[in-house]
């Protein structure tokens, strides 16, 4: 296999559209078609028919077909995973309920901790220990697990967790009790030492029981999608994106499909990470937007920010450990409900709030006329003029302003005292202010400040609201690249064959074994080029990373270490290597402290092409819009006339004034007041603040 393929296909399954893109030896077509939520799969190949039959060719002709999802997040989500039963370590069994019993708002008295994904009722102690550094304490209690296989299978599990203490050191237990339970039943079985070999027990213990919450499901899916696929004629082979933004095999995303719960996202970082390097922009906040949730990632000299643990679903103001922890290489982001069909309501003490819950794409927001009746951000979009009713998502779909207004009216406007027009606006300003608070938060976060950042907009509704962000969050360009509407699926076809593999083992670096470390980087190369064969046989590029910290600190850093072998006499290289780092991080080094490895990492990948580069234009030609229509301007609290103008009319070097629409078929770009647009050589559309 190789990755010289010309004609490849990315498909993103949205929780409202599903998008998919054609890259046709470097021309590319593109569609969005709403998502099914019975069959999935069924919008990938209707959207694979659109795309097609665009571009003249067979499905049977298609290369490489590249997927993400967002269905594992989902599940996890909305708890629409098995039933799974949780086997641990006698003593362990509360520890996803404890969590790590850290307070994420201190002063609230009625704080109410997320619930652990599987109940008490259903998770089961065994006897055995492994010490922490991978000793045998006590032996399994294989009696135990032969009685508790009997009674998984009577009481209908869907799935089995085995999460034991310390299996990230050694495995052995884990594996003997896959095979006690495998031998009597036949649901899948997820061991911890595999889905993350990483310290820390509840997150580690959370991960494997998400990987089994939503592995049936996700192995359904996955299967149905390969055989349809193949049925309407295209035979090509089918790989997944990952949360860390590289490829992997269907067989190893059934396996580990919680390696795909950012899977979707991690292609929109991909995009916009490709679009910064293009443009020679090295700090970067993407924003992607789409119809049921809004995502923002930080993104510094052309790379995404990654990380070893992200959470999913924070439940209480984006505040970090009020969501569910997952213990895996992951692009990092800050991800909330606020998409175009996040629903709209108002709470007991008469504040409009957005989300999280969404009208998806069945029934939709009031505007679809799929039966929608709850007012949606696309139904507050409409009455504010921002979009067309007979021009959405190219004239396929045809919006009623009507609908929108009654479903406003009654739902937020009738309850405060406001007209629909004033209602309207007051739902988009919360969504767009929750959306800048997240920003806000992340960047903090990683000790940032992202007012002097290039913002990159995409997703289908990420353009029309990223102008009304960038006044928020102080940010003065925001490009918003070609096939904006389908930036995740896009950036699936940039991605590389890659995967991360890690594994932990505390050790002072005072005592360094040079020999152990080589050990545990060989096992680890072996297994990351592993999986990066089976897409590609070409060159492959490797990062070696060590997580370190001083002793007694309860978090470690990211320290890059070259990829060789290491001699004893490489300690003090480490040494500086860490305190350089950690200087970079803190502002200064620690002196006298003991240094310590917890978790090393290695990253294969192969060897994609740089993109073209393009010089950033900021001047250009006025150009007059050819028509125009009423939309309300946020600073002047009206409506007022605005320009329209069609992509595909704009030429390089054109200059709009706002407040002006620019209009495609899959998304809209809505220049605000405070703003002009310059189109850039490769037709990008650049959002610059007036007199920057």
């Amino acid at each position: 296999m190789t990755t010289s393929r010309d004609i490849r296909l990315g498909a993103d399954i949205g929780g409202t559209f599903t998008d998919v893109a054609l890259d046709l030896r470097g021309t590319l077509y593109s569609a969005k078609v709403l998502t099914s939520y019975a069959a999935p799969e069924q919008a990938i190949l209707d959207g694979i028919v659109l795309v097609t039959e665009e571009a003249g060719i067979a499905p049977s002709e298609i290369d490489l077909i590249i997927h993400g999802t967002t269905l594992a997040t989902n599940a996890l989500i909305e708890r629409r995973g098995a039933r799974t039963a949780l086997v641990t370590t006698e003593g362990f069994r509360d520890v996803i309920e404890m969590r790590t019993e850290n307070r994420f708002e201190q002063y609230d008295l009625n704080l109410k901790l997320p619930e652990p994904l599987i109940p008490r009722e259903d998770r089961f102690a065994v006897a055995g220990r492994i010490s922490a550094q991978g000793e045998e304490l006590a032996p399994l209690d294989e009696a135990a697990l032969e009685a508790l296989a009997d009674r998984i299978a009577a009481e209908g599990f869907g799935a089995v967790a085995v999460g034991f203490i310390h299996s990230y050191m050694n495995p052995a237990h884990e594996q003997r009790a896959r095979e006690i339970l495998a031998a009597k039943l036949d649901i899948p079985i997820s061991i911890s030492s595999e889905v993350s070999p990483q310290m820390r027990e509840f997150e580690r213990f959370n991960t494997v029981c998400a990987n089994a919450y939503v592995r049936p499901q996700m192995e359904d899916y996955l299967n149905r999608l390969q055989v349809r696929v193949k049925e309407m004629g295209a035979t090509c082979p089918v790989f997944m994106i990952h949360s860390g933004g590289g490829l992997i095999s269907v067989e190893t995303a059934a396996a580990f499909p919680v390696r795909l719960v950012e899977s979707g996202p991690a292609g929109g970082a991909i995009f916009a990470a490709d679009v910064a390097r293009r443009f020679g922009i090295d700090r970067v906040v993407s924003y992607d937007m789409g119809g049921t949730t809004a995502k923002i990632c930080l993104i510094e000299e052309f790379q995404p920010q990654t990380a070893q643990t992200f959470e999913v679903a924070r439940t209480y103001r984006f505040s970090k450990g009020s969501g569910m922890p997952i213990s895996i290489p992951v692009i990092e982001m800050i991800e909330i409900g606020a998409g175009g069909g996040s629903l709209a309501w108002v709470d007991a003490m008469g504040r409009i709030q957005t989300g999280p819950e969404s009208a998806g794409s069945e029934p939709g927001p009031a505007c679809y006329q799929r039966g929608g009746a709850r007012p949606a951000i696309t139904d507050a979009d409409l009455v504010l003029g921002k979009l067309d009713p007979d021009n959405f998502a190219g004239g396929k779909i045809r919006l009623s302003v009507d609908n929108a207004r009654a479903a406003i009216t009654r739902d937020v406007g009738d309850r405060l005292g406001l007209g629909a027009q004033a209602a309207a606006f007051g739902i988009v300003e919360v969504v767009d202010e929750n959306m800048a608070n997240a920003a806000r938060v992340h960047a903090v976060e990683n000790g940032k400040n992202i007012g002097g950042n290039t913002m990159i907009a995409f997703g289908g509704a990420a353009p029309l609201h990223a102008a009304r962000l960038c006044e928020k969050l102080g940010v003065g360009r925001c490009l918003i690249p070609q096939g904006a509407g389908v930036g995740s699926a896009i950036g699936f076809l940039k991605a590389p064959f890659g995967y991360e593999a890690l594994g932990s083992q505390v050790a002072a670096l005072s005592g360094f074994d040079a020999d152990a470390a080589n050990a545990m980087l060989d096992g680890l190369k072996a297994t990351a080029e592993r999986f990066v064969r089976a897409g590609t046989d070409g060159e492959i590029t490797r990062e070696v990373t060590a997580f370190m910290r001083y002793a007694g600190q309860g978090w470690e850093i990211p320290v890059p270490l070259p990829d060789r072998a290491f001699a004893p006499e490489d300690r003090e290289m480490i040494a500086q290597a860490f305190r350089d780092r950690y200087a970079q991080f803190f502002g200064r080094a620690v002196e006298g402290p003991e240094i310590e490895f917890v978790t090393w990492s290695v990253r294969a990948q192969d060897i994609r092409p740089a993109p073209e580069s393009v010089a950033l234009e900021t001047g250009g030609a006025p150009v007059a819009a050819p028509q125009s229509r009423a939309i309300f301007d946020p600073t002047k609290g009206e409506m007022c006339q605005s320009g329209i103008f069609e992509r595909d009319s704009l030429t390089p070097g054109d200059r709009l004034a706002g407040p002006a629409v620019i209009v495609e078929a899959e998304t809209a770009t809505l220049v605000t007041s405070p703003f002009d647009a310059v189109i850039q050589p490769d037709g990008t559309i650049l959002l610059l603040r007036k007199g920057a």
